[in-house]
């Protein structure tokens, strides 16, 4: 198949007996399965497909089941549409088999006196950041790395041996189209590998289990598309961890406050 951008595979769904289908291009793909954005933006889409007027979106919740590997079919339920909220499930499956499962809530601004803040300290411009990659790099790790453009401000890269999973990072799509939209948004918040690679020192395999994200402004613009982004593991046993993931604007305003469950097989 022909590698697609985001904003051409959200163009080119089909509908079949009431359920969209999105293309699955090789350059989204990490390994037998999609890249977990890449999916959660799916539903997403999906989601905001099935009510016609929706105000922004405030949560989610997504579950990746089994690997996504060819064009699932999407399937849509609004759970309630309420004066302020709105709350709708998706199921992608394939072959008739759950392989994710996305709940989005949206909602409309409130009139509140409480308005608190977590603001990001002020950081190197992106443009004159090291590439998290290097550019002389032959080829990248994982496919659906090539849609983004990644810049290393902090911590340490993956099997680094390093004592804390930690990293922080400046990124954005290579897709113009898709820095100003909310499925972009959502595409790019899931890029960083599991916080606890940096801690390792050899490769092995993980699979995202679940992932839980806050979308905090309905204003998800930033200067030329980069977003500063941190990922910090909490904690790790028995084969799992647990991570919390954020992302600022280049004005250092929190637009996405994340945590997932990760499986590491190593």
């Amino acid at each position: 198949m022909t590698k697609l951008s985001l904003s051409q595979v959200l163009a080119s769904s089909d509908r079949l007996n009431g359920m969209l289908q999105f293309p699955v291009p090789p350059n989204w793909m990490q390994g037998r399965t999609t890249y977990g954005g890449f999916s959660s933006a799916l539903l997403l889409a999906a989601a905001r497909n099935a009510v016609d007027v929706l105000p922004p979106l405030r949560s989610a919740l997504i579950n990746f089941t089994a690997p996504i590997g060819s064009p699932p079919l999407i399937e849509t339920e609004v759970l309630r549409n309420g004066r302020n909220v709105t709350t709708i499930n998706t199921r992608a499956s394939i072959e008739g088999n759950t392989a994710a499962l996305g709940t989005f809530t949206f909602g409309k601004a409130q009139d509140s006196h409480v308005a608190f803040e977590h603001p990001a300290k002020a950081e190197i411009q992106p443009e004159i950041t090291e590439h998290y990659f290097p550019p002389d790099l032959p080829k990248l790790p994982i496919a659906f790395l090539e849609n983004f453009d990644v810049r290393l401000i902090d911590g340490a890269r993956p099997f680094a041996g390093a004592e804390r999973g930690y990293v922080k990072v400046w990124a954005r799509h290579n897709d113009a189209d898709m820095r100003d939209r909310i499925e972009g948004l959502i595409a790019i918040a899931d890029l960083l590998p599991p916080a606890i690679f940096p801690t390792l020192k050899k490769p092995g395999n993980n699979s995202s289990m679940n992932w839980i994200f806050n979308v905090l402004s309905e204003d998800i613009h930033t200067r030329d598309g980069w977003w500063l982004m941190e990922h910090q593991l909490t904690a790790g046993h028995d084969g799992y961890s647990s991570q919390v993931m954020r992302m600022w604007n280049t004005d250092g305003d929190l637009i996405v406050d994340g945590m997932q469950s990760v499986i590491i097989f190593v």
